[in-house]
């Protein structure tokens, strides 16, 4: 075991030390806190200079009804096209035709700069709300307009989980949106862990047995102990990062996200995590409120990063001994790039599965495919935000780490002859020689 934390340690400190990874532990929480509070910031700073434009009505029934606000500013004007899109100084000329009623697509604008979406959404949908106001008024009915007004219905559909409810947690509504995008974020970090710090271990691994400082360093140690303490070095390595950027975004979670947010929406947040209000009475979106929760709700922050860490140690540990078997198997990056094949593929599959596990999180595709060690780290991530049973969690990490085992003593039979070879790149029959050994 000391020999296992000299390599540890000298592998922990070889890349912690490098200022790649400490930039990208820090920039990574400022960027995931920057993402939730985007939203507020762009409301809040995004507003840009009002904008003139002549409207020149031939139908006479729109311009005096387009209602200004602070991007538009609407002029009624009285001269020729021409004459009004010589005009420099403002933004641009809005023709309507005289048949509009009739024809919606007889409108035109000229601008004298870059138009965007969202000022021509202004107008459009204001056109459109006029038109079919001119169009109600040709069937001469009363109140017309009002009966229609009346008769729509906008469902908010709060949803309460009844199995939760039984386990003794609060009833409170759920948001699949919310947690679509939760797991979809959880399930994209796992995969680019295990590709990134497995192929950390592999490339390690060439590089060493090509320098020849394998065939020095077996002389004091076991290979199985030499490929063990590479990966429990790098292991660390993705621990740590994790673990930073989880104390970072929860404490940044918990003092500087209620300070961004609007006094009126977290009086309304505490309100309804109280029991004292529903988020229908509240009138807020179910998916906003769902955000806004738990954004700024450390403990929840927490215990999503302590199952990601979970399932980020036993997914690295099964899939970098496989990583490390191919490195001790070849001498350099272009022969290993075919022998990781049938090890990169059960982890894209587990992100194709993923994707599928948002539309039923409680599938049998979606349980097998979280039980199942070679994709069950990053499916279980990507069903954990859904609410799924605490047992099905354990059941999965349990299976997870004793796969972990049987693994690495498979891996370690192909590291301790990989690791004396060269020059010839093994096929398939050697490698199950290898094992049999």
């Amino acid at each position: 075991m000391n020999k296992i934390g000299i390599i540890v340690a000298r592998e922990f400190n070889e890349r912690v030390r490098k200022k790649s990874f400490i930039i990208s532990t820090l920039l990574m929480p400022i960027l995931m806190l920057g993402m939730m509070a985007a939203p507020t910031l762009m409301m809040l700073f995004a507003k840009g200079e009002q904008k003139q434009i002549i409207v020149l009505d031939d139908s006479h029934c729109i311009a005096e009804q387009l209602t200004g606000d602070e991007e538009l500013e609407f002029l009624i004007g009285n001269e020729s096209l021409e004459q009004a899109r010589a005009d420099s100084e403002i933004f641009g000329v809005l023709w309507i035709g005289e048949d509009i009623v009739d024809n919606p697509s007889n409108v035109k604008l000229y601008t004298n700069s870059s138009s965007s979406m969202s000022l021509e959404s202004n107008i459009s949908s204001q056109m459109e709300r006029i038109i079919e106001q001119e169009r109600l008024k040709r069937y001469n009915i009363e109140n017309l307009e009002q009966i229609i007004e009346d008769v729509k219905a906008n469902v908010t559909l709060a949803t309460y989980r009844n199995d939760l409810q039984e386990e003794g947690k609060e009833e409170e509504a759920t948001s699949s949106g919310v947690a679509y995008i939760l797991g979809l974020v959880l399930g994209m970090m796992l995969y680019m862990f295990l590709l990134i710090y497995g192929s950390m271990v592999m490339t390690s691994v060439i590089e060493e047995k090509g320098s020849r400082v394998l065939d020095v360093l077996v002389s004091s140690v076991k290979p199985f102990e030499l490929m063990m303490g590479k990966i429990l070095g790098v292991a660390s390595v993705a621990v740590t990062q994790v673990a930073i950027w989880g104390v970072l975004v929860c404490g940044l979670s918990a003092a500087v996200l209620p300070s961004l947010m609007p006094e009126d929406m977290m009086q309304t947040v505490q309100a309804v995590e109280a029991g004292t209000m529903t988020s229908v009475e509240a009138g807020i979106d179910a998916d906003m409120l769902s955000a806004v929760s738990l954004a700024t709700d450390p403990a929840r922050l927490v215990m999503m990063f302590v199952w990601l860490l979970l399932f980020l140690v036993g997914g690295f540990l099964f899939y970098s001994a496989m990583f490390a078997a191919v490195g001790s198997a070849v001498d350099s990056m272009q022969d290993a790039s075919q022998l990781q094949t049938p090890i990169t593929v059960p982890i894209i599959l587990a992100l194709i599965l993923a994707m599928s596990v948002f539309n039923d999180p409680g599938s049998s595709l979606a349980f097998w495919g979280s039980v199942v060690p070679f994709t069950s780290p990053v499916v279980m991530m990507a069903r954990i935000p859904f609410g799924i049973p605490t047992w099905e969690i354990v059941l999965s990490l349990v299976i997870l780490y004793i796969s972990v085992a049987g693994m690495a003593w498979v891996a370690g039979k192909i590291y301790r002859v990989g690791v004396f070879m060269h020059g010839k790149k093994p096929t398939l029959k050697e490698l199950i020689s290898w094992i049999r050994q």
